[in-house]
């Protein structure tokens, strides 16, 4: 098979942009805000409902590119499918909306087109503004010209890759409900005190000695300790300005653009410290499987527990590195972190006017009842087995992302031609 009935053509001519949808002004409707499309993820995460007073509109099947620096470069494009049929959401002003043209392209084959290397560095060429708010020029994108397949191909291509990502979606769905279990677990025996006793009952509820202490009242036996008490390492990674230049190299600069709750995004597309300067600064990271991660700027909160060992990692300034202590396993401390009680306790105590942030000292200071090292090891038995299964699922969804990633520029480019039959279109007509 050849590609010579791929055609150059003008976006403009086979993708709409920002159509024109209408909702009155003051209805409520959902709204998705930036922070609800992660890094390279095709699912949308969530919506609110929100009073409409402006923003862009969108429906079903329509892909959301945010135009915006840093956005854009950290990889924030998604397809909406948090509507109803004939509903109409709005979201960030910040949002290009892309979608179809009947007969003419694919609303699936049009977000993998807006991922792909092509397309978004002519969208991040494009940008212009002042440094740190700079946008993606529409006009720039309607008018570029690119190869683009039948109709029919398009549908295959688009296939081929909705399949991979469809998979990913299963394992994270499956991954929420593991973490969800988790994290019930964990507040039903630090928090509610509701751990068995010695013949299986709820403590608390089943009258269980209770203490007063300067965190109110708690199991007989369990002692108050800090955050900075369950930790043998506490520290913050590098600030590039004041240590180092980045560059090119095998050493990761891992920031928070590079981290979700229980993920971990390094790439090419990541930062690097060039191979000589990594030789003059004190490598603080240090990193060993087990440890921790939080962010600490910007998005406050985000977890991750290492899995692997972790080579050639170079934490940033706004993300700390925890490391359990004796009093405590790793997996209770990352689920301590993602906890609601220190999740608000941080978002209550961060500051900053360009952008929040909590600081070290507040965060090891936040205190909490612990039990004795036998029920740290029983509770630590019960939940290992669900953190082993996620970090599974995330192993494979790296795996699958790494095969679709590959295809990716072959199918977009014509490299790889697809069959075009029934089987391979069923479900895309």
């Amino acid at each position: 098979m050849t590609s010579n009935d791929w055609k150059e053509v003008q976006l403009k001519d086979v993708i709409l942009f920002n159509p024109r949808e209408s909702i009155k002004k003051g209805t409520m409707a959902k709204k998705i805000s930036m922070d609800k499309l992660a890094p390279y993820q095709k699912k949308i995460t969530g919506f609110e409902y929100a009073e409409f007073k402006s923003g862009t509109k969108f429906k079903n099947g329509d892909t959301l590119l945010a135009r915006i620096t840093p956005c854009l470069e950290n990889g924030k494009t998604a397809q909406v499918d948090i509507l109803d049929d004939n509903e109409i959401g709005f979201g960030s002003t910040e949002f290009i909306v892309m979608r179809e043209i009947s007969g003419i392209s694919d609303n699936d084959f049009i977000y993998y087109l807006a991922i792909s290397d092509d397309f978004r560095n002519i969208a991040i060429k494009s940008m212009t503004g002042t440094s740190g708010r700079q946008r993606v020029q529409m006009d720039v994108l309607e008018q570029t010209k690119l190869l683009i397949p039948p109709l029919r191909e398009q549908k295959a291509i688009a296939n081929i890759l909705s399949t991979l990502d469809e998979k990913i979606e299963t394992n994270n769905q499956i991954n929420e409900k593991l973490e969800e279990m988790a994290q019930a677990l964990f507040k039903h025996w630090f928090v509610d005190f509701k751990f068995p006793n010695e013949n299986g009952e709820p403590y608390k509820s089943s009258g269980g000695e209770m203490v007063d202490s300067e965190l109110g009242m708690i199991p007989k036996g369990w002692k108050i300790v800090t955050l900075e008490d369950l930790t043998s390492k506490f520290t913050t990674g590098l600030n590039p300005r004041k240590n180092f230049v980045l560059g090119k190299g095998e050493n990761y600069y891992v920031t928070i653009k590079n981290m979700g709750n229980n993920q971990i995004y390094l790439d090419d597309k990541c930062d690097k410290i060039d191979n000589d300067a990594i030789k003059k600064i004190n490598k603080r990271s240090d990193l060993k499987k087990g440890d921790l991660l939080f962010s600490g700027i910007g998005t406050i909160g985000r977890v991750y527990l290492i899995d692997e060992t972790p080579e050639n990692w170079n934490i940033s300034e706004s993300i700390f590195t925890l490391r359990s202590s004796k009093l405590i396993t790793s997996e209770i401390l990352y689920l301590l972190l993602l906890s609601e009680q220190l999740q608000g306790y941080a978002q209550q105590l961060a500051s900053g006017s360009v952008q929040k942030g909590v600081r070290m000292r507040d965060l090891k200071a936040y205190k909490l009842a612990i039990p004795s090292n036998c029920l740290i090891e029983k509770f630590t038995e019960l939940i290992r087995p669900l953190i082993r299964k996620n970090k599974y699922l995330e192993k494979e969804n790296k795996r699958l992302k790494a095969i679709r990633d590959t295809l990716l520029p072959k199918l977009m480019s014509g490299e790889i031609r697809v069959p075009l039959d029934d089987e391979v279109l069923s479900g895309q007509s």
